[in-house]
Formats: C-alpha cells, structure tokens, sequence
C-alpha cells in the first residue's frame, strides 16, 4: 500500500510542472485525494459492501469535484489535473501511467448491466473535456485531444481529436509520460481540405492532358 501511495506521489512530479514539495501534492491535490478516496473505496466494493463504497465514493465527489464509480477498476500510477468534472463510470478499466485532464468523462451508451464504459490502456493522455464513450479500448499510449468525443475503438499510439474523435496520427513520444501538446495535435478538418485539394489537382491534370490529346 505505501509503495502504491509513494507511486501516486511520484506520478505528479513526473507530470505537473507546478508541483513544489511532497507536502503539496499531498495537501493540495484533488486529483490524488480523489484516487486514494476511490482505492478505499474500491476494496469495499470488492468485497461486497457496496452500499458504504457508493457512500465513500459519495464523499470523495463532494470533497473533490471527481466522481470515480467504486467498481471501477484502476491501475498504478494515474494521475488527474486540475480534475473538477471527470467522471469515471462503474464498468471503466484504466491500466497504468494515465493521465486525465479536467472535464473528462469515462461513460457509457446503454443501460445494459454488463461491460458499458471505456477500457483505457498503459499510458494513455486523455485531454481537457474529453469524452470516451462504450464499451471501447483506447490503446496504449494514445492521446486524446480536448473535448474529442471517442466513441469507437482506438490502435494504440494514436492521436485522436474531434467530434467525433478520428484517429489522425500517431503518437511519437520523447520521454516515459507524453506531453499531450495541444498545440501540435493535427487539425482533421484541414487535413480533409489538404486531401480534398489533391484530388481535385489529380483531376484537373488529367482533363488538362486530354485536352491536349485531343488538340
């Protein structure tokens, strides 16, 4: 327990800047307060007091703006920014070294009982009011971009971006947690334009040179 807690710690040095002291972090840090509340939690809910899980889980919100369901199930090493709005549903299975942003939400589209919300691989960044939505899989390793709505599945060391999220690149990170780098994310509806211009040079050239046949 005191190694995953040291863990959590170390995951917000490695990817927030602002970060000054360990007392900080600890006392100043809603995102990790909100994991720890969900890892107390979780157990109970594990072992079938979920009536007090769904209590504590209650609390935690309420201290923390982060609503985390306690049957999620969730990795080493994640970390949420800022935090305020995410919301993480029952069914959602977030593996290691995640980070979420602000206004993330971990959702379904059904009412079905069984497996409704995302599956979230090793590593993945997942931007500012983003919103992943079913029983998907984002791969490792993937980022996604602000407010991107994701709604089918993601290959692993992805860029995804829009409404709905399109897979436009991959992923080339320089260290162990990816910067998500907004200001480099491709834009899709420029990419199409870029696209839709080739095709119509292509058909240009070719009307030119029958032309010419023709002459």
């Amino acid at each position: 327990m005191f190694k995953a807690i040291r863990e959590d710690i170390q995951s917000v040095f490695e990817r927030d800047p602002a970060a000054q002291s360990t007392l900080e972090v600890v006392l100043c840090y809603a995102g990790l307060h909100a994991i720890w509340g969900h890892r107390i939690a979780h157990w109970f809910w594990s072992h079938k007091l979920k009536l007090l899980a769904r209590w504590l889980a209650q609390g935690n919100r309420f201290f923390t703006g982060i609503e985390i369901h306690p049957g999620a199930q969730i990795g080493r090493r994640f970390f949420i920014d800022h935090g305020m709005g995410v919301v993480i549903g029952e069914t959602s299975e977030i593996k290691d070294d995640v980070t979420l942003y602000h206004g993330v939400t971990l959702g379904g589209v059904s009412l079905e009982k069984g497996k409704r919300h995302p599956t979230i691989e090793d590593g993945v960044v997942i931007g500012a009011g983003a919103k992943v939505l079913g029983p998907i899989t984002v791969g490792a390793c993937s980022r996604i971009g602000a407010n991107a709505v994701v709604v089918k599945d993601v290959p692993e060391d992805s860029v995804v971006v829009g409404v709905p999220g399109h897979a436009s690149g991959k992923t080339q990170p320089t260290h162990e947690h990816a910067d998500l780098n907004h200001n480099r994310l491709p834009d899709t509806v420029e990419l199409e334009l870029q696209d839709l211009y080739k095709r119509m040079k292509k058909l240009e050239d070719k009307l030119n040179e029958k032309n010419k046949t023709a002459a």
